[in-house]
């Protein structure tokens, strides 16, 4: 699996119009918290469906898009954070030591 960057604000309505699953990893490059729960969420990534798209994002060097994406999908902005998006909607969101890929896994499988 592999992470597609988010570096455009288009993005985040492509996301939105989007069937299926997508995951949004919101990650703090400055922040050793972030990085701890990037490389634990990535050791378990293989438990997601393959068909699930991966976006990650620099907050640090795209706040306005973190901000657009806190808004579009009405979650409160944290760090480091995922998103499971399903046809357009925030069906789980986790911060910190929250973030698990088992549990998006678990989610998708219903």
């Amino acid at each position: 699996m592999q992470w597609k960057n988010i570096t455009d604000l288009n993005q985040i309505s492509e996301i939105k119009d989007k069937q299926g699953y997508s995951l949004i990893f919101k990650h703090s490059t400055r922040c050793s918290v972030s990085a701890m729960a990037k490389r634990r969420f990535e050791m378990d990534w293989e438990a997601i469906p393959a068909d699930t798209s991966l976006y990650f994002l620099d907050l640090i060097s795209y706040r306005d898009i973190s901000a657009q994406i806190a808004e579009t999908f009405e979650v409160h902005h944290e760090s480091p954070q995922i998103l499971l998006i399903k046809d357009g909607d925030c069906v789980l969101d986790a911060s910190h030591s929250d973030i698990s890929a088992e549990e998006v896994a678990e989610v998708i499988a219903g």
